[in-house]
């Protein structure tokens, strides 16, 4: 039987959660507040299923060609470091 293992630290015990994702592509964002993620319970390294990848990428496509409505916006205020001025 083929175990699964965490490629970062070698742990074999995950934990399903939900976390806030943050997709980006050229500038452009799409937050999703409660994205289903495998944590390693060692490391707290995150696993994203690749199909809800894939969906998250369609909805961004949609939503940024204007033919599907997001359900919800949110104004995020942005502040450059001294050392990014």
């Amino acid at each position: 039987m083929h175990k699964v293992q965490c490629n970062y630290c070698a742990g074999e015990a995950f934990e399903s959660r939900q976390v806030p994702y943050l997709y980006e592509h050229e500038g452009k964002y799409l937050l999703v507040p409660n994205m289903p993620v495998e944590v390693c319970a060692r490391c707290g390294m995150e696993y994203y299923d690749g199909k809800t990848l894939e969906e998250t990428e369609r909805h961004f496509d949609a939503i940024h060609r204007h033919e599907e409505s997001p359900d919800s916006m949110l104004e995020v205020p942005v502040k450059k470091t001294a050392a990014m001025a």
